[in-house]
């Protein structure tokens, strides 16, 4: 595999915000490694990113991108632009052959810029329904690929391939006992996984404390690995301690696989990456969507699994105590309840998901063998133009039903998660 120079294939992977951007990324990054690909990860500069490719075996450039939140429009645009303009230098010296999104906000500065290095542009969207993002560069790429296959009429691109999410090779079905003992929990004790994504969930957390009472009655000899965010890390592990339970609270752990090796049953957002990590590694589950995601992207998520039968969802505005014992309760006591649900998520997994894009972009980058511009990017302008005409036809053609656009801003303590 070669690229039109003779030397290797380049593919820079725009994968960082949070780790439902990140993670799925790692995955096709290892597969296209495996393959002889020179891979550069280019991240945001967010603890979550920044952690997670410390141990990464290839080159990470970090993008100075922030989100677009309400109020933010001019640091979002300042960090657009820096971020394309770093990412235009990056490639004068590492000409890239492929560009892959994963979407989020760090994802269209570089496929941008790659795309003025003539590039095979690419993206993925994990989620029912698209992001900002993903939604803009579907435009322009030359081929999509999609975890749910809701989202593919949602995407405009007529080469849209239904892959699943990705998930990196270690998550998959593990020994219980061992994951247990890895993490320092007794082996022979249930272990209730909550996780709120890879920035945590306040919304979560506030349920589980006032749930506690009526968990630790049901449940007075299980295990808890809490992954709380950091500003609740203290409060939930005085909580679990009034209350007598043997409880490892963290507000990030990077060995995921182990955590949810060890787990009886989970409470969980429904990021796309979590979900498929849950699938891939066969843990029942309880689904609290986050309400302020965007496009409300979390419910229809989590509703993809319920009504399949793959997990329960409980909606966090209505959520009582009760409700989540009575829940959570069933798949922590009843082994019966698990099975069905992990035959259900087998359905889910996409163990080939990493493969077939890797896979898909070798090919389509290796037949493109595409003449480099003589002048740089930077000096034809093509930044501004392209954005423009994203956004415009973002603002004339995007348009999702008014059910879509029903989020709850209430919980304005919490960032979303992928």
């Amino acid at each position: 595999m070669r690229s039109s120079a003779g030397n290797q294939l380049n593919v820079v992977i725009a994968c960082g915000g949070t780790g439902g951007h990140l993670f799925p990324g790692l995955a096709v990054a290892g597969q296209l490694a495996r393959r002889g690909a020179d891979v550069t990860l280019m991240v945001s500069p967010k603890e979550v990113d920044q952690l997670a490719v410390k141990t990464a075996e290839m080159r990470v450039v970090t993008l100075p991108a922030v989100g677009l939140t309400r109020g933010g429009l001019l640091a979002f645009l300042r960090g657009f632009i820096q971020s394309y303009r770093t990412a235009s230098r990056f490639f004068k010296q590492h000409r890239p052959q492929a560009a892959l999104a994963m979407g989020g906000f760090t994802s269209a500065p570089p496929i941008l810029a790659a795309k003025l290095f003539h590039a095979a542009a690419f993206l993925h969207e994990s989620n029912t329904i698209p992001g900002r993002a993903n939604r803009w560069l579907s435009w322009i790429v030359d081929r999509a690929f999609v975890g749910f296959p809701s989202s593919a009429a949602r995407l405009h691109n007529r080469q849209v391939i239904v892959t699943g999410t990705p998930v990196r090779p270690q998550f998959q079905r593990l020994d219980t006992a061992a994951c247990r003992v890895a993490l320092g929990l007794d082996p022979a004790r249930p272990v209730a996984l909550v996780m709120g994504g890879s920035q945590g969930a306040t919304g979560i957390n506030e349920l589980i404390i006032r749930s506690l009472p009526s968990l630790a009655e049901q449940g007075p000899d299980w295990q808890w690995f809490h992954l709380a965010g950091s500003a609740d890390v203290e409060r939930l592990r005085k909580a679990y301690a009034a209350h007598r339970l043997v409880a490892a609270v963290h507000p990030f752990f990077l060995e995921m696989q182990l955590a949810m090796g060890a787990a009886t049953a989970a409470i969980s957002r429904a990021g796309a990456s979590s979900l498929a990590e849950l699938a891939a590694v066969g843990v029942p589950a309880v689904l609290i969507p986050y309400p302020a995601a965007m496009d409300n992207h979390q419910f229809y998520n989590a509703r993809a699994f319920d009504e399949t039968g793959a997990a329960r969802m409980l909606a966090q505005q209505s959520a009582r105590p009760e409700d989540l014992r009575d829940l959570f309760g069933d798949l922590m006591l009843e082994e019966t309840t698990r099975r069905e649900m992990q035959a259900a998520l087998t359905n889910w997994h996409a163990p080939r998901a990493a493969d077939e894009i890797a896979q898909a972009i070798i090919e389509t980058a290796d037949l493109g063998a595409r003449p480099a511009r003589s002048a740089s990017p930077e000096k034809r302008g093509g930044l501004p133009h392209a954005l423009i005409a994203l956004r415009a036809a973002d603002s004339r053609r995007l348009k999702l039903s008014a059910s879509l656009q029903t989020s709850d801003q209430t919980d304005q303590t919490e960032r979303s998660v992928a």
